[in-house]
């Protein structure tokens, strides 16, 4: 296949769509998804024609934020198992997906209503995730930090349940740190 989507973008146009991706993030998380493009390009920094141009409709650019969220993670996740001893690696990846899940289920919700596959979108980002929690599982295990007998599925389920209690606790600190030490609690061994 040939053409523009092959080009790599010139560099202000790589800046602008960094940044409506920056943009749109940020506001679709604190604010939700039913901000109107037009204020993200303000925002941004860019005219609407740009905004189009990077993502054609409000859709591209849900998935868009939801992919970039997800391969942040994904890198970030790598970063900890290499450079945390397993438990604090476990146990951080386990705040980091916490934390960038929020709005997750309102993106996913969006893009469904719009009749796109999020899942879709987003498998392959998902499956370097779960590579990468089953490869810090294992670690944390061996190192003794967490029960022994937590299987992915468990902890998948575990991430998925304690995110959305996040979500109806909302920004509350204290009550969000609560509900960590709770869980890490029935995560470690007896």
């Amino acid at each position: 296949m040939s053409g523009a989507q092959e080009r790599p973008l010139r560099a202000d146009a790589a800046r602008n769509r960094a940044r409506l991706l920056d943009v749109a993030t940020e506001v679709f998380t604190t604010r939700g998804v039913g901000v109107p493009t037009e204020e993200i390009a303000r925002a941004a920094g860019v005219g609407v024609g740009t905004l189009f141009r990077h993502f054609p409709t409000k859709e591209a650019l849900l998935e868009a934020v939801m992919v970039r969220r997800l391969e942040t993670i994904a890198a970030q996740t790598t970063q900890l198992a290499t450079e945390a001893e397993p438990a604090d690696a476990f146990f951080g990846c386990f705040r980091l997906v916490i934390d960038r899940s929020a709005g997750k289920n309102e993106f996913a919700q969006a893009l469904a209503t719009a009749g796109v596959d999020a899942h879709a979108a987003l498998q392959e980002s998902s499956k370097v995730i779960q590579a990468r929690l089953a490869d810090l599982l294992a670690g944390a295990q061996r190192a003794g930090a967490v029960r022994p007998d937590l299987g992915l599925p468990e902890l998948i389920a575990l991430l998925v349940g304690t995110s959305t209690t996040m979500e109806h606790l909302g920004a509350d600190p204290t009550a969000r740190e609560r509900i960590f030490e709770v869980v890490f609690d029935g995560l470690r061994p007896r």
